[in-house]
């Protein structure tokens, strides 16, 4: 995997999941499976690999419309993510009520005020290669995520600030 400038770099130190942006290196939080292969919908992996950023969302009743040159969209109160393997719009954004199994965007802690989209299992979505992975917003602890990567708000908002349509989340193998 080769990584770029542009690349919030997620690893593991000392057992601890850092992210590093340039200069600038912060704790995180990672899937509770750790760093590595997928295995599967459900395993709990934060995917080793170079995801590009495609879009950020975010919550408008929550937090400003965050300062970046990704594309970004607030989330109405009745956005979704499917994360059926077996539905038609799996891994992607729906419109809530939705019959299959998804995920409520807006969510009633803060973890998903700010949300950027990441590039895994999304072109082509490959039905159990596990749901879509985001960039969001940490517990206050940096509790465990579903595989997701968390940071703290402040240090999410200052990576979209100099992040561009070429950045990625780059997740290194321990």
């Amino acid at each position: 995997m080769s990584n770029s400038p542009q690349d919030l770099q997620i690893s593991l130190e000392n057992g601890k999941a850092t992210a590093r942006w340039g200069a600038a290196g912060w704790r995180c939080a990672v899937g509770r499976g750790g760093l590595g292969e997928k295995g599967g919908e459900g395993d709990g992996i934060t995917p080793v690999g170079r995801w590009s950023m495609r879009r950020v969302l975010y919550r408008a009743d929550r937090v400003s419309k965050p300062a970046t040159a990704l594309p970004c969209q607030a989330i109405a109160p009745d956005d979704g993510w499917c994360d059926d393997p077996a539905d038609p719009a799996y891994n992607k954004p729906v419109r809530l009520p939705y019959p299959a199994s998804h995920e409520t965007m807006t969510r009633g802690d803060h973890l998903y005020d700010v949300v950027v989209v990441l590039a895994h299992n999304d072109d082509p979505v490959v039905p159990g290669a596990g749901s879509a992975i985001f960039l969001h917003v940490a517990r206050d602890d940096y509790g465990p995520t579903e595989g997701c990567v968390a940071l703290a708000l402040p240090d999410l908002l200052e990576v979209l600030k100099s992040a561009t349509t070429q950045s990625a989340v780059a997740v290194v193998a321990p």
